[in-house]
């Protein structure tokens, strides 16, 4: 395993951000090759504990003489979010100096070629991270980038064009659902993997055996040894599963059970007032069409203080907010439901 430090130059003089990067070579280049990164989201753990239950594993095999083609790891790939604090609260979804997303704004390119990605050494510090981890990441075939909810089930963001190929992707993770989409015009870190091969030659975009997805491990607590030894044992299935490493001990994952969802059947359900959330559901659970799914208490003790919020179709709870706090607009949970949504406002990943 060898391990190099990235380094991203900052904004001022003085300032400048490290990630580490780990490797394990390969021994078979016609073997599929595998890039994992963790935390694009600063704040979001469970990826970067799964990482960390992984690589004893893949140590293992390393030196078992088992992993075929290379396999690349980034357990901290946003070391600008990683640092940002207001007032004590860490601040990892948003780079506070231009107020992007960090999974937001990465280069869209036209074929899987570095050389195509624009010179951003004068466009700022969150734009040159964003160059270096498309540049770490691309020609792999299986690109995996962790995430999570606030609270919520296990599930991917996968791209129409490769389902139903990576339905023993989802498998071997033991993932609860699985959001299918087709379009990203705000440049995701996903998207970014996945366009290059859009519009190139089947021999180079090789959709049977690609793997992108954006995988949410349930919520942003859930970061316990327990769960990490659970996702590290699924990401080692799926590069079984996918041949990246060779171990006739774990069962290669061939079908799906879960729930299979086009992100155009995603109710993001705004919040009515502002106020305190009473929730009536949580992850997992399956709502009729007029279910209460919450109450929101915005002028407590007072006639006609409370709210009620009602499912506006069938389905079921994907994920809800972790805090009981809320604004008039912002959104309470997403509840996947059974057909389209008639207010569909999540447009490519909403996360």
């Amino acid at each position: 395993m060898q391990k190099t430090i990235e380094r991203i130059a900052g904004d001022s003089e003085g300032v400048a951000y490290e990630f580490p990067v780990f490797r394990f070579e390969g021994t078979d280049k016609s073997a599929p090759s595998a890039y994992l990164q963790a935390a694009l989201h600063a704040g979001e753990l469970p990826g970067v504990v799964a990482i960390d239950a992984l690589m004893p594993m893949l140590a293992k095999a390393e030196a078992e003489g088992r992993i075929r083609d290379a396999i690349t790891l980034v357990p901290w790939a946003n070391p600008i979010g990683r640092a940002q604090y207001h007032f004590g609260e860490h601040q990892g979804r948003f780079n506070l100096g231009t107020r992007t997303n960090f999974n937001r704004a990465f280069p869209l390119l036209a074929a899987p070629d570095a050389r195509l990605l624009a010179d951003v050494n004068l466009g700022g510090a969150d734009r040159r991270l964003k160059k270096r981890l498309v540049e770490l990441s691309l020609g792999n075939d299986i690109v995996l980038d962790l995430h999570c909810d606030d609270e919520g089930l296990a599930y991917l963001y996968i791209h129409t064009s490769l389902w139903p190929h990576m339905a023993d992707c989802a498998a071997a993770m033991g993932i609860d659902a699985v959001l299918l989409w087709s379009e990203d015009s705000s440049g995701t870190f996903e998207g970014a993997s996945i366009m290059p091969y859009q519009n190139v030659p089947a021999s180079v975009a090789r959709f049977d055996r690609r793997v992108v997805t954006t995988v949410e491990y349930r919520g942003m607590l859930d970061v316990d040894s327990s769960l990490a030894a659970s996702d590290a044992a699924g990401l080692y299935r799926l590069l079984v599963t996918r041949g990246v490493i060779r171990d006739p001990s774990v069962p290669k994952a061939s079908s799906f059970s879960g729930a299979v969802v086009p992100l155009e059947n995603i109710e993001m359900m705004p919040s009515p007032k502002a106020g305190a959330i009473l929730y009536d559901v949580k992850p997992g659970d399956r709502v009729n069409k007029g279910d209460r799914l919450a109450t929101i208490v915005h002028a407590p003790g007072e006639a006609g203080g409370r709210t009620e919020v009602f499912a506006p179709q069938s389905g079921f709870i994907l994920t809800r907010r972790s805090r009981r706090i809320i604004r008039a607009g912002e959104d309470l949970l997403k509840l996947a439901g059974d057909k389209r949504s008639a207010d569909a406002r999540s447009g490519t990943l909403e996360d």
